[in-house]
């Protein structure tokens, strides 16, 4: 007997399964994502294809990055709005890519879960579509996958990639910052994407706080507040390069001003920034004050108000403010670099 009466016998005295029991459901997918391609010319095949117009380069580099959401999914899951996580997903990662002083491309998504809810994947993706709108990039494909035993019931996980272009004269790698730059930071619209394991610990976990509840001096619920999308600041960045000699541009995420300044500062060098200069959005004195969380900790996770800082030459200082203006966003000069250790201190 060979081995395919073997499997003939095998299919006689046992039930056959097909991968949609196994909890994959392709057709389901498949739909979903013909109903995507109607709005996103190209998605469906196995890759994406982006033209590339080199001829206005001398020196073309590609820029790519890639980063999540971090725990703030699990507050648009608890609140069931899902609508805008995709623009925090989109700006976690171009604004990255434009403090290299690149112009983002293109983006990609990953999307997982134990089983497909197209409620869910529409609301997510049309965050993304916005993210991208708003970043000037286009959304080139993405990955969605069923992955049942791996997510709980109604839980998922998602993921960015992004790719953009400068030329290799005009990096932004921090080199270029001499004591007497002035900094420039960009306002932030609340939390952004960073600390919300630190911020749920207190407001959930210490406080036993309600999504749908208030929180002290917000006139929306606390999921409004929580789940403010990321701003996106390629138009300005992008302004500033062309406008500026930008020295270095700084996305504030994880590790907060401290950190993400001190990784451009070359030796010899430190930050110091009077905190005074700008006005602290209500959702991080709250959460100083229910943790309680001393000043330090708090400068070291969240953004504190500023989610994109600018280091010009200080004759540059008015105009930087002038585009800034321009490009809808909130500026304030925030601090100063100094000959000194390779610290940023803040006062």
């Amino acid at each position: 007997m060979d081995n395919t009466d073997r499997m003939d016998n095998v299919a006689k005295t046992t039930r056959t399964i097909s991968y949609k029991q196994a909890g994959v459901n392709i057709e389901k997918q498949d739909r979903l994502i013909a109903g995507l391609a109607q709005r996103v010319p190209g998605i469906g095949l196995f890759s994406g294809v982006f033209p590339l117009d080199l001829s206005a380069w001398r020196e073309p580099c590609l820029v790519a990055s890639t980063d999540g959401v971090g725990t703030k999914l699990l507050v648009a899951l608890q609140a069931r709005t899902l609508n805008t996580i995709g623009i925090d997903l989109v700006a976690m990662v171009v604004n990255d890519i434009i403090c290299c002083g690149a112009k983002p491309l293109f983006f990609l998504d990953y999307y997982a879960a134990g089983k497909l809810q197209g409620a869910q994947w529409n609301a997510v993706l049309e965050g993304i579509l916005e993210g991208c709108r708003q970043a000037d990039c286009a959304l080139l494909g993405g990955e969605t996958a069923e992955m049942p035993g791996l997510y709980a019931k109604g839980h998922l996980d998602l993921a960015g990639f992004g790719v953009g272009v400068v030329e290799r004269s005009k990096i932004l790698d921090g080199s270029a910052i001499a004591a007497g730059d002035v900094l420039v930071g960009l306002a932030s619209s609340g939390l952004h994407s960073n600390g919300y394991s630190l911020a749920r610990k207190i407001l959930f976990s210490r406080r036993r706080m309600k999504l749908d509840g208030p929180l002290d001096g917000e006139s929306e619920p606390l999921s409004a507040v929580l789940l403010r999308p990321t701003r996106i600041y390629t138009r300005a960045a992008l302004a500033l390069c062309e406008g500026v000699p930008v020295h270095a541009l700084a996305h504030i995420t994880g590790g907060g001003l401290p950190d993400n300044l001190r990784r451009l500062l070359p030796e010899g060098l430190g930050v110091e920034i009077d905190s005074t200069r700008w006005p602290v959005p209500n959702i991080f004195r709250q959460l100083a004050r229910l943790g309680p969380v001393k000043n330090s900790e708090m400068f070291h996770t969240f953004n504190m108000g500023i989610g994109l800082v600018a280091i010009v030459p200080p004759d540059s200082v008015e105009r930087t403010l002038e585009i800034c203006d321009k490009a809808g966003e909130n500026p304030f000069v925030i601090g100063e670099v100094k000959r000194g250790k390779r610290e940023v201190l803040i006062q």
